[in-house]
Protein backbone atom coordinates (compact mmCIF):
# COMPACT_ATOMS: atom_id res chain seq x y z
CA UNK A 1 0.00 0.00 0.00
CA UNK A 2 1.06 3.31 -0.93
CA UNK A 3 0.45 6.29 1.21
CA UNK A 4 -0.55 9.34 -0.71
CA UNK A 5 -0.19 12.61 0.94
CA UNK A 6 -2.88 15.10 0.28
CA UNK A 7 -1.55 18.54 0.02
CA UNK A 8 -3.66 21.17 1.60
CA UNK A 9 -3.78 24.47 -0.17
CA UNK A 10 -3.54 27.33 2.23
CA UNK A 11 -4.75 30.77 1.27
CA UNK A 12 -2.15 33.35 2.02
CA UNK A 13 -2.93 36.74 3.55
CA UNK A 14 -1.97 38.55 0.35
CA UNK A 15 -4.32 36.34 -1.66
CA UNK A 16 -7.20 37.13 0.69
CA UNK A 17 -6.60 40.83 0.21
CA UNK A 18 -6.36 40.38 -3.56
CA UNK A 19 -9.63 38.40 -3.71
CA UNK A 20 -11.33 41.03 -1.55
CA UNK A 21 -10.12 43.85 -3.83
CA UNK A 22 -11.34 41.98 -6.91
CA UNK A 23 -14.79 41.52 -5.36
CA UNK A 24 -14.91 45.20 -4.40
CA UNK A 25 -13.91 46.20 -7.93
CA UNK A 26 -16.58 43.95 -9.42
CA UNK A 27 -19.20 45.63 -7.21
CA UNK A 28 -17.94 49.23 -7.52
CA UNK A 29 -17.42 49.54 -11.28
CA UNK A 30 -21.05 48.95 -12.30
CA UNK A 31 -22.29 51.26 -9.56
CA UNK A 32 -19.87 53.99 -10.56
CA UNK A 33 -20.92 53.63 -14.20
CA UNK A 34 -24.60 54.06 -13.31
CA UNK A 35 -23.79 57.04 -11.07
CA UNK A 36 -21.69 58.69 -13.77
CA UNK A 37 -24.42 58.26 -16.38
CA UNK A 38 -27.01 59.71 -13.99
CA UNK A 39 -24.86 62.78 -13.35
CA UNK A 40 -24.25 63.18 -17.09
CA UNK A 41 -27.97 62.95 -17.81
CA UNK A 42 -28.76 65.56 -15.18
CA UNK A 43 -26.09 67.85 -16.61
CA UNK A 44 -27.53 67.47 -20.11
CA UNK A 45 -31.01 68.36 -18.85
CA UNK A 46 -29.65 71.47 -17.15
CA UNK A 47 -27.78 72.41 -20.34
CA UNK A 48 -30.94 72.12 -22.45
CA UNK A 49 -32.87 74.26 -19.98
CA UNK A 50 -30.18 76.94 -20.13
CA UNK A 51 -30.18 76.84 -23.94
CA UNK A 52 -33.95 77.37 -23.91
CA UNK A 53 -33.62 80.30 -21.50
CA UNK A 54 -30.90 81.85 -23.66
CA UNK A 55 -33.07 81.46 -26.76
CA UNK A 56 -36.04 83.09 -25.03
CA UNK A 57 -33.88 85.95 -23.75
CA UNK A 58 -32.41 86.54 -27.22
CA UNK A 59 -35.96 86.81 -28.59
CA UNK A 60 -36.87 89.33 -25.89
CA UNK A 61 -33.68 91.31 -26.55
CA UNK A 62 -34.40 91.41 -30.28
CA UNK A 63 -37.94 92.62 -29.64
CA UNK A 64 -36.71 95.36 -27.30
CA UNK A 65 -34.06 96.39 -29.82
CA UNK A 66 -36.75 96.78 -32.46
CA UNK A 67 -38.81 98.91 -30.06
CA UNK A 68 -35.77 101.13 -29.39
CA UNK A 69 -35.25 101.57 -33.13
CA UNK A 70 -38.91 102.50 -33.60
CA UNK A 71 -38.85 105.02 -30.76
CA UNK A 72 -35.58 106.55 -31.96
CA UNK A 73 -36.80 107.13 -35.51
CA UNK A 74 -36.94 110.73 -36.75
CA UNK A 75 -40.69 110.54 -37.41
CA UNK A 76 -41.42 109.40 -33.87
CA UNK A 77 -39.18 112.13 -32.41
CA UNK A 78 -40.96 114.78 -34.46
CA UNK A 79 -44.36 113.40 -33.44
CA UNK A 80 -43.47 113.50 -29.74
CA UNK A 81 -42.00 117.00 -30.12
CA UNK A 82 -45.23 118.25 -31.72
CA UNK A 83 -47.28 116.67 -28.93
CA UNK A 84 -45.17 118.60 -26.41
CA UNK A 85 -45.73 121.85 -28.30
CA UNK A 86 -42.34 122.12 -29.96
CA UNK A 87 -41.91 123.20 -33.54
CA UNK A 88 -39.22 122.65 -36.11
CA UNK A 89 -37.46 125.88 -37.04
CA UNK A 90 -34.72 125.52 -39.62
CA UNK A 91 -33.34 129.01 -38.81
CA UNK A 92 -32.36 127.88 -35.30
CA UNK A 93 -30.09 125.14 -36.62
CA UNK A 94 -26.44 126.08 -36.68
CA UNK A 95 -23.81 124.13 -38.56
CA UNK A 96 -20.41 123.77 -37.00
CA UNK A 97 -17.63 123.57 -39.54
CA UNK A 98 -14.35 122.07 -38.53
Amino acid sequence: MRKTKKRRYTVLKGEKIMYFLILVAIAVFPLSTVFTKAVLSETNITLEQMKNQISEQEGINESLSMQVDELASLDKIQEVAQEKGMTYNNNNIKNIDE
